[in-house]
């Protein structure tokens, strides 16, 4: 331990043992996810003006005491750091017996303190568990808060269950520019998520700035129009008519990696292949089989036939791209897609089927477990890995990648048997643009399907597996594609509070999980949410009311 046992002999936190307390109790204060360990005693501990806090001067500590400074600007509290060894009013310490992410959080009525290992990352979570001590108006950052903040005398022990507790964001469809990007962030850190995935690329957008291929960004995120609505037989597909065009520079990535950075939130960036093309095929027509006679940047939602040629010029160029990725993104995973790819171009080309013959390959899918392989290669040769969805398994994928289920739990049951690590993202649990009630009338536009927040909640990811194999889940992802969802106000609707449900299954011990426990605490969020200004599904939170 870094600390001084010392500084402590003198002050109340001494007292505190940590043991499982009534979670009955803890409902009246909301703290999702709920932590393993919590105790509550009479009392509380008083916020208001001046405060010290006791800290080293470590980057990663510094990170979590400037959030704090930060979140509490709209008060009439004030932080001042002060070392490690001095008698403070809260403490932000190192105790390297806990584990990557654990964290205790120890509020006694003359002070606070809060302990993780030298990562810090836990740190950062006690910090937003003690938020969630205090009152939901602290939260609005359009109005000061007057008022002393009341923080009930607590204990927790508390570390997560999954290493690996995503979000996805799609920007491929519709583009959202960095400051929402931010607003993304920062609710994924409220509920200790920890993997953001950026689906940077897509049939109807490419979104981040290649130097070595400007034509990407002057022509692969621009488009015509968009689609609106769905579309079939009957109701033939209506648009727009309005252009579209954003990017991301390198510079605004690197502000979005530090901002996620500083909530310790890594950023895996997807860059789809060999499927999902259309746009970098509209800006470099020789990548494809040459099958069309123009290739155009998508307008409407549906999976395409153009996809890349697998010839030395298009791993050039895919490769070329990655190196410029690699360079931005510090994520030791690299995301590279490989699902929904069809097989017409390929069986059309000539160059393909002359391929195949040369490697021995049976027909097209195996071509395509080929072309994966081969980029897996490259990417594994700049010390990275892949991850890929769930048809990555249909090749010689290697057991370094990591494989996202997202086609129900079967791929992800599979991955695991064969030795691969895997996040579950079963598109009926996880896939946030689907409609969160039946009565569709009244929400916000989806994509279709029906999942609502209990039934993210009742995910249990390690179903059906051993408990040898059930250690090669290392997560879960929520999915937020966005066909149909053209501002962060929607984005933000079709998110909460699903996305509560979702971090408490990736937070929270399965044994420990109870709707009805939650539903009770997520009471709250209505607060919460109002005073952030969110736009979230009221009508959920009011039917946790009625069940009380």
């Amino acid at each position: 331990m870094k600390y001084i046992w010392g500084v402590f002999t003198a002050i109340s936190l001494a007292l505190f043992s940590c043991g499982s307390g009534s979670k009955e109790s803890v409902e009246n204060y909301g703290i999702i996810p709920m932590p393993n360990d919590i105790t509550l005693s009479r009392g509380k501990y008083f916020l208001q003006g001046e405060k010290t806090v006791a800290v080293s001067s470590g980057e990663n500590e510094m990170k979590v005491f400037r959030y704090l400074e930060n979140f509490l600007k709209n008060t009439q509290v004030t932080l001042r750091a002060v070392s490690p060894t001095e008698k403070a009013d809260i403490y932000l310490l190192i105790d390297n017996s806990l584990k990557d992410e654990a964290y205790t959080l120890e509020v006694a009525s003359d002070a606070i303190r809060i302990c993780s290992n030298e990562t810090a990352a836990g740190l950062f979570y006690g910090v937003q568990s003690l938020l969630q001590l205090m009152p939901a108006e602290i939260y609005a950052s359009d109005r000061r808060y007057e008022g002393r903040i009341e923080i009930p005398i607590v204990s927790i022990k508390d570390a997560p269950r999954f290493p690996y507790r995503g979000a996805l964001m799609d920007v491929g469809r519709n583009f959202l520019p960095k400051e929402e990007v931010l607003k993304f962030l920062d609710l994924m850190a409220f509920y200790k998520l920890n993997k953001f995935h950026f689906h940077l690329t897509d049939d109807q957008g490419w979104r981040i700035e290649i130097k070595k291929y400007p034509k990407l960004v002057e022509v692969g995120s621009h488009r015509s129009q968009t689609q609106v609505g769905h579309s079939d037989y009957y109701y033939p597909r209506r648009f727009d008519g309005k252009k579209q065009a954003g990017y991301y520079t390198q510079e605004e990535i690197r502000e979005i990696v530090k901002y996620a950075s500083d909530r310790f939130i890594t950023v895996i960036p997807e860059i789809e292949m060999p499927g999902h093309a259309s746009a970098a095929l509209a800006s470099y027509p020789e990548l494809s089989c040459g099958l069309r006679k123009d290739y155009v940047v998508r307008d409407y939602f549906d999976v395409f036939d153009e996809v890349y040629c697998p010839k030395e010029h298009t791993f050039d160029f895919l490769e070329n791209v990655l190196v410029e990725v690699m360079e931005l993104f510090p994520s030791h995973y690299i995301h590279i897609g490989g699902d929904e790819c069809p097989k017409k171009a390929w069986k059309k080309c000539i160059h393909c089927q002359t391929l195949m013959k040369k490697e021995g390959l049976p027909d097209e899918e195996a071509l395509q477990s080929w072309f994966i392989h081969k980029i897996e290669q490259f990417v594994n040769s700049r010390g990275r890995d892949i991850i890929g969805w769930d048809e990555i398994l249909e090749g010689d994928v290697s057991k370094t990648a990591i494989v996202m289920s997202w086609r129900g739990k079967t791929g992800g049951i599979k991955g695991a048997k064969r030795g691969n690590e895997v996040v579950m993202v079963p598109n009926d649990y996880a896939y946030f643009d689907y409609y969160q009630s039946k009565d569709v009338d009244k929400e916000p536009f989806g994509i279709g399907g029906f999942v609502d927040v209990a039934k993210v909640y009742s995910l249990d990811p390690t179903e059906g597996l051993t408990v040898e194999e059930g250690k090669k889940i290392i997560g879960v992802q929520a999915n937020l594609w966005a066909e149909y969802i053209t501002t962060f106000s929607h984005a933000q609707y079709m998110l909460l509070p699903r996305m509560a449900a979702l971090a408490e299954v990736a937070w929270t011990p399965q044994a420990d999980r109870e709707y009805s426990n939650f539903l009770n605490r997520a009471k709250l969020l209505t607060q919460r949410y109002e005073s952030l200004g969110y736009n979230f599904a009221k009508h959920i939170l009011q039917e946790s009311k009625s069940n009380e």
